[in-house]
């Protein structure tokens, strides 16, 4: 295929130098410009040795190459927009899966379609039918604590549980396990490790860091890549059971403002290098193949765009010799860049473009503004070859399709009995226990009463980044071969003669000598799961209520606390006579029975090995200080401690202001879906949801973020779209501000009619302002004073649904978010 350049100057095609970013000499000071100095970083060895014949080999491709194979491998789509026949046309480089992306559009689909779909990619890449070199793509996926995109697969315990373990060694093996488990479905390539070294845990990736500890985080590093990708100094990974690794996000990920997904990192350049850059010495030392840029911004120039940094630091000081990949669209985030064109990044030192859905308009526009001189051959030739060079070292050119190379297919290694061995020692080792008033280990042979939700939901112990983005709408039978945690404390009671009953509310039959209550955070991932502060959310508080209920009946009550993060839970420590940090375990439940079961002397089976791998909070705020230090953890041979009641802080965990964002009520809040009348309603906490009797649906949708909304199609009828809470709240003091009630949808069908609605305490107590939504296919932040509601008789002063969208006729919207403001961009009149 070749390219017909059209207008170019209708592109805006500037020189290569409009791109170039000054470098700081030795002399300027470099704070506060988001402009690295390299001269003051570290330098390292890349073990990769350059093979002569390898280079010969890279040689004579760039020569053989057209313009469109080269802009091609620079070039990486995602599963669910791009086909085979578009690999082959555009000689795409990479593909990848994203959280929610799968075979034949199904997220769920079974192992044998991945490798189907492997073979396919990669057949359409090779084909020289078109008279090109037939250059294998590469197929990325995110491996990060297993290959847990893949039903049957082995979860291990997320990133933070294994920070607390302090076991490099055992790392090591589950990165080769995560290897081999991604080879038998035809992947070559993880997003993993995540190398981030978390500052402010209010941020919803901080459970993908090991420790908020850089050298820590570093001491794992090496063993992981180790792991995955085995010696740096042997290539042909595919003829083994390696992949190769990618180190994210490239920097400062975990140092934003506020733990703000995708913020700004406000620091020094030495803490810079300090925290954050530390981890990759040891991931190129170790040979990591290829580096993710981060979304963030460091002094408020983003990564993606950040020369300085690439190449100035990470290429150049840093010495590393394989390629750099941006993260999902990140490269629009780059100051003036859209999702469709951002020359910009590939200056910067970027290689690949992750551009998952807007994969075409970057390849065109690269495509021509290389066509037009305006972006170097010798960057682009120098990108090509450093892919080039990944992809010989994994030896993808002679490897042959998927299905034919060592593993594939092999469906028994997917969850083997020696890999799930591995991720219940990590579970066991990964537990911090932070109070036993002697109520731990259990007796063997008693009755245990389980209670709490998250005990017998195996997605629930896994969090995000499993099987789906979020990790949510799923079951346990998704989990085939796993144990829950309720089901590990369950056979190890039975096997030694006693009893156990699951009840999530902790009601019993029979009184049970003790009682295990698991309780803690939902799955999350990226975006949906940052927090304003570290509270736990004020809906998943419940069991505190069921501990207090069982201490006060003389039960002794073990308290294990599933989470992606340290937070505040003073009244749970208080409640509980022994607690258990479990992290995110994963699928292999039997690691926390063996620990907390004793034998049949009532000794330890196992004693508590984990420590904190970042410092727990007094209160919602990590300003008042520990009340646990980073490193803190008790054993069985700690003994018995006085404890001293904590102060119990009440308050919620979110922003008061923002009801619903991100696709996602606020904790307290609920997204509710019924008619106009309140008939039939249903809330929606999954999705794909159907409601009202069939006559609407709701799924997810993109907005500002990836899944940031919630679509709603109704095919007729009146329907009412509410925003809830049991809680009423008093917004009268805003309501005098002249602040406005702020919803930002996309209208895609405009109903028949429609009404924004309030409702407050009482049956009759409410109003309603009749709205135009015009359809326009855009997210549009609309606003209706709340004194709109106020003079229709409204109490401002008991408010418990503030926005209720109602529509009459068939409709088609998608639903972003809810908060008060006063930045609306289109006000609406009050009727």
């Amino acid at each position: 295929m070749r390219f017909v350049l059209g207008a170019v100057a209708a592109l805006a095609v500037g020189s290569a130098a409009a791109w170039a970013e000054p470098q700081p000499t030795a002399s300027q000071p470099t704070d506060g410009h988001g402009l690295a100095h390299p001269a003051i970083w570290p330098k390292y060895h890349y073990p990769v040795p350059r093979d002569p014949a390898v280079e010969a080999k890279i040689a004579d491709l760039l020569k053989r190459m057209t313009i469109e194979e080269k802009v091609g491998q620079l070039v990486q789509a995602d599963l669910g927009s791009v086909t085979p026949a578009d690999v082959k046309k555009y000689h795409l480089g990479s593909i990848l899966v994203g959280g929610n992306s799968g075979p034949n559009g199904n997220d769920f689909a079974p192992a044998r379609d991945w490798l189907k779909a492997a073979d396919a990619f990669y057949l359409a890449s090779v084909d020289k039918s078109d008279g090109g070199v037939g250059i294998p793509e590469i197929w990325g996926i995110d491996a990060v604590h297993g290959h847990a995109n893949i039903i049957g697969a082995t979860v291990f315990p997320h990133n933070i549980g294994l920070g607390a373990m302090r076991d490099p060694a055992l790392i090591e093996k589950i990165g080769a396990a995560t290897a081999q488990e991604v080879r038998v479905t035809g992947q070559e390539w993880t997003f993993a490790p995540t190398v981030t070294v978390p500052q402010d845990y209010r941020w919803g990736r901080a459970y993908e860091g090991y420790s908020s500890n850089p050298q820590l985080v570093a001491s794992y590093v090496g063993a992981m890549v180790r792991g995955l990708q085995g010696p740096p100094d042997k290539p042909n990974l595919l003829a083994r059971d390696k992949v190769i690794a990618s180190t994210k996000h490239f920097l400062a990920d975990g140092g934003t403002k506020n733990g703000v997904d995708q913020g700004d990192a406000q620091i020094s350049e030495k803490e810079l290098r300090d925290i954050h850059g530390l981890p990759y010495g040891q991931a190129i030392e170790n040979g990591v193949a290829t580096v993710m840029v981060s979304f963030s911004s460091w002094q408020g120039r983003k990564m993606t765009g950040n020369k300085s940094l690439i190449t100035g630091v990470l290429k150049d000081r840093m010495g590393f010799g394989g390629f750099v990949v941006s993260d999902w669209n990140a490269h629009g985030q780059v100051e003036g860049c859209t999702n469709d064109s951002c020359p910009q990044a590939l200056m910067a030192g970027l290689d690949m473009y992750m551009a998952p859905d807007s994969w075409k308009p970057i390849y065109n526009d690269l495509l021509a503004r290389a066509k037009a001189g305006t972006i170097p051959m010798s960057r682009i030739d120098d990108a090509v070859s450093r892919i080039l060079r990944v992809k010989f070292r994994l030896g993808v050119f002679t490897a042959g399709k998927p299905s034919s190379r060592p593993l594939a297919g092999q469906w028994n290694i997917l969850g083997s009995p020696e890999h799930r061995a591995i991720a219940r020692q990590a579970v066991r080792e990964s537990l911090v226990l932070l109070k036993n008033d002697g109520a731990l280990p259990l007796k063997p042979g008693g009755r245990l009463l389980v209670a709490g939700e998250g005990a017998d939901d195996v997605s629930r112990a896994s969090g995000g980044w499993t099987i789906s983005w979020q990790g949510t709408g799923l079951t346990n039978s998704m989990f085939p071969g796993s144990t829950t945690l309720w089901q590990g404390l369950k056979e190890a009671v039975n096997a030694a003669g006693g009893s156990a009953q699951l009840s999530h509310d902790g009601s019993f039959t029979e009184k049970p000598d003790a009682a295990v209550v698991v309780f803690g955070e939902k799955p999350y991932a990226e975006f949906q799961g940052d927090r304003a502060t570290l509270a736990l959310d004020a809906d998943l508080t419940g069991p505190y209520a069921t501990m207090k209920k069982l201490k006060a009946q003389g039960i002794p009550v073990v308290a294990v606390m599933i989470t992606g993060r340290p937070l505040e839970v003073n009244p749970a420590l208080n409640a509980a006579d022994a607690f258990v940090v479990a992290w995110l375990p994963g699928t292999e439940g039997e690691g926390l029975a063996d620990v907390l079961i004793g034998d049949a002397a009532g000794k330890p089976r196992y004693d508590f090995k984990g420590k904190l791998p970042a410092a727990w909070p007094k209160t919602p705020s990590m300003a008042d200080g520990a009340l646990f230090p980073f490193g803190y953890g008790l054993s069985y041979k700690s003994g018995r401690a006085p404890w001293k009641a904590l102060p119990e802080i009440a308050g919620d965990a979110r922003d008061a202001r923002v009801y619903f964002a991100n696709g996602v009520p606020a904790a307290s809040w609920s997204l509710i879906l019924g008619n106009i009348d309140r008939a039939d309603e249903k809330r929606i906490t999954t999705v794909p949801a159907d409601a009202i009797g069939g006559r609407a649906k709701v799924t997810a949708a993109d907005a500002a973020v990836q899944e940031g909304a919630r679509r709603v199609q109704v095919s007729d009828g009146g329907a009412a779209l509410a925003v809830s809470s049991h809680d009423p709240i008093n917004v009268s003091r805003e309501t005098n501000g002249d602040v406005l009630v702020l919803f930002t949808v996309k209208v895609d069908k405009a109903p028949a009619s429609a009404a924004v609605a309030l409702r407050c305490d009482g049956s009759d107590c409410g109003a309603r302002v009749p709205v135009s939504l015009p359809a326009n296919g855009k997210y549009v932040r609309y606003g209706v004073p709340l004194k709109c509601f106020a003079a229709k008789g409204a109490d401002m002063t008991k408010v418990t649904a503030p926005f209720i969208l109602e529509t009459t006729g068939p409709a088609d919207y998608s639903l972003s978010e809810v908060r008060l403001g006063t930045d609306a961009e289109q006000v609406l009149p009050c009727g």
